[in-house]
């Protein structure tokens, strides 16, 4: 697997995740962003490729990062929190850009309030990965890096 992939997969987590393992452990679990990002990068590690991690509480630092790999890397895992909900700034740099995404949620949004069964970001990504707990992004990076072997 990622025998092919020579530009980093980008990890990006949105708002209100910086506080994973203290919010809501009984939706999100009890495993910090850091542990998350520790096994996101020895997932690419054992499989051939680079990640890079970033997180944040505003939307533009978010549309900035999916430019960015859009320039400098090969695709983009995200979890973009309550914005998956609200914005259309994610979508349109999602679109804007020439790599795949896939929509990463930790909970399964679909089994939750009404307003977070709806995502802004859904059409323009290439796949969702949802429901899993923090297993959600390493799935993502195997979808991913899977996607990204077969197209090269």
């Amino acid at each position: 697997m990622a025998s092919g992939i020579t530009k980093p997969i980008y990890v990006l987590s949105g708002p209100n995740l910086n506080l994973l393992g203290q919010r809501q452990p009984g939706v999100y679990g009890a495993k910090s962003l850091a542990d998350v990002e520790g096994e996101c990068r020895s997932f690419a590690a054992q499989n051939g490729f680079e990640i890079i991690c970033h997180q944040s509480n505003h939307e533009g630092d978010l549309v900035s990062w999916i430019h960015e790999a859009g320039n400098e890397g090969s695709a983009v895992a995200m979890n973009a929190g309550a914005y998956t909900h609200t914005s259309v700034a994610l979508y349109d740099a999602i679109k804007g850009v020439d790599i795949p995404v896939v929509e990463v949620h930790i909970s399964n949004i679909h089994a939750r309030e009404a307003f977070r069964h709806h995502s802004m970001i859904a059409s323009a990504c290439l796949g969702q990965v949802c429901g899993f707990g923090t297993n959600s992004y390493t799935l993502a990076l195997r979808a991913l890096a899977d996607h990204l072997d077969s197209t090269t």
